[in-house]
């Protein structure tokens, strides 16, 4: 993938689709029309102008409202923006039905290119971080610095845990699981996927839990969810299937930028094990471990990722004049 595949082309701004998507106080959303796709961008105003950019990418099945804890809490270092990937949150299907980790990762080039915001302080969780990892790799001139959140990286020995959504790839399993789980209504999802991601589900407030019942209320009404599901499955398993310079810990290595990553003690869905392998991969990487921590750390645990950010850009000399204030201060 390089940046001559990818024709851009000035970011047009339409009505949001859905009004029943959440938008906590201070956010924004705002839909970008850019060629195949159609992506809705959640963003909080900057605390004050001149701040550096940041985007941030969530993870299969989440949406752009993972990372609402932590926005708040970075106001002050940099210019938040968060996106929902084609098929996911608010944004539509893309255009050619590509939800491979390469696609997925051609739509956030597109934006960057397309906004003239690069570059960027990068987050990515889960197959966000996959993603992330891909961009940083073959776009270097869009990332300044990579945070990464428990990222969907190849492992040999997949956790029990996460087999189910290995399991969706494959073909007719989403069909199938769609009518098994017909009766399930839509607390029974969520506390399923809160006991999933959650190291301590319990955290989650009360308010919280009947937010995320309504965003799975709204989901299960779209036609495309359980194919956009399945088919992001599949390009994750095909993605950790990849060898040579496409592979995802060939390309974790070609980075360049400075890179946090963030893994859960609790997480059953990437190898905690997985941390010091990563930590070896990307050359100029920091490594912060949250024992309690699931799969999400930036929804359970968002002041130890806010502050271990802030820590990054002092590391890096980023902390500068003009995000003096913020995360730890």
């Amino acid at each position: 993938m390089s940046s001559t595949e990818l024709p851009t082309a000035p970011a047009t701004a339409v009505t949001p689709r859905a009004g029943a998507v959440r938008v906590a106080e201070g956010e924004r959303l705002r839909s970008v029309g850019l060629p195949g796709i159609t992506l809705t961008v959640r963003s909080r105003p900057p605390a004050r102008e001149g701040l550096p950019p940041a985007l941030y990418v969530h993870g299969l099945g989440g949406s752009s409202q993972n990372w609402s804890a932590l926005m708040p809490l970075l106001e002050g270092l940099v210019d938040s923006e968060a996106l929902d990937l084609p098929g996911f949150g608010d944004s539509p299907p893309p255009d050619d039905g590509n939800y491979s980790v390469t696609g997925h990762a051609r739509a956030v080039i597109r934006y960057l290119d397309a906004a003239d915001r690069g570059p960027v302080h990068l987050f990515g969780n889960s197959l966000g971080g996959a993603v992330t990892t891909r961009v940083a790799a073959v776009r270097p001139d869009l990332v300044r610095t990579l945070t990464l959140v428990s990222p969907a990286l190849p492992e040999l020995a997949v956790q029990r845990t996460a087999w189910p959504t290995a399991l969706l790839a494959l073909p007719g399993v989403a069909g199938l699981f769609t009518k098994l789980t017909k009766d399930w209504s839509a607390e029974q999802r969520v506390r399923g996927v809160l006991a999933l991601c959650y190291g301590d589900p319990g955290i989650v407030t009360p308010q919280g839990f009947r937010d995320a019942v309504e965003e799975m209320e709204r989901r299960l009404t779209l036609p495309y969810f359980w194919d956009a599901m399945a088919r992001s499955a599949r390009g994750i398993v095909n993605a950790y299937t990849l060898g040579g310079q496409h592979g995802l810990w060939r390309q974790a290595e070609r980075v360049l930028a400075p890179t946090l990553l963030i893994y859960g003690g609790r997480d059953q869905l990437v190898g905690y094990r997985m941390a010091q392998r990563a930590a070896r991969a990307f050359r100029d990487s920091r490594l912060l471990t949250l024992p309690d921590a699931g799969h999400v750390a930036m929804m359970e645990y968002p002041n130890a990722v806010a502050t271990a950010f802030r820590e990054l850009l002092a590391d890096t000399g980023q902390l500068t004049s003009s995000t003096n204030t913020g995360a730890g201060s």
